[in-house]
């Protein structure tokens, strides 16, 4: 195995998200996570509990600087209609100093809420796009 440098830790500045095959240069923060859901055990002799795993849930954030309404026209009529779009994100953290990128496709993607009108006086606007996901598959791993 080759010397770990302080310089191959990888910094987010070169992150990219890419949503339905649009690129998404206004991304500032993501983040998708797998949580396991897991039920109790309890077992004859055992004073500890045990865990069964009985699945997953996929949830993320997709923050982004308010430059237009590309989140807002997506999602507007979706949930007056009670129609959602077919959503897929494709998120790359890279870093030109490192050892390689990280590529994850996410699938089956809601975006569970977005906002309709926010702001602040002498603020930087920024919107923040929570959403679960149903599957996804790592394309590529440092």
């Amino acid at each position: 195995m080759q010397k770990l440098r302080s310089q191959n830790v990888i910094t987010g500045t070169f992150g990219s998200v890419w949503v339905n095959d649009e690129e998404w240069l206004h991304v500032t923060k993501f983040e998708a996570k797998v949580t396991g859901e897991f039920e109790d055990i309890n077992m004859a002799g055992r004073l500890g509990v045990g865990k069964k795993y009985m699945g997953w849930t996929g949830e993320g954030t997709i923050t982004v600087n308010k430059v237009n309404s590309t989140v807002t026209k997506m999602l507007s009529e979706a949930f007056k209609k009670g129609i959602m779009p077919e959503i897929k994100i494709v998120g790359k953290l890279a870093d030109p100093n490192v050892l390689g990128a990280e590529r994850v496709e996410i699938l089956e993607v809601t975006f569970s809420e977005f906002m309709l009108l926010n702001f602040e006086l002498k603020a930087k606007m920024e919107e923040e796009i929570p959403f679960t996901f149903e599957d996804y598959n790592l394309i590529d791993t440092i």
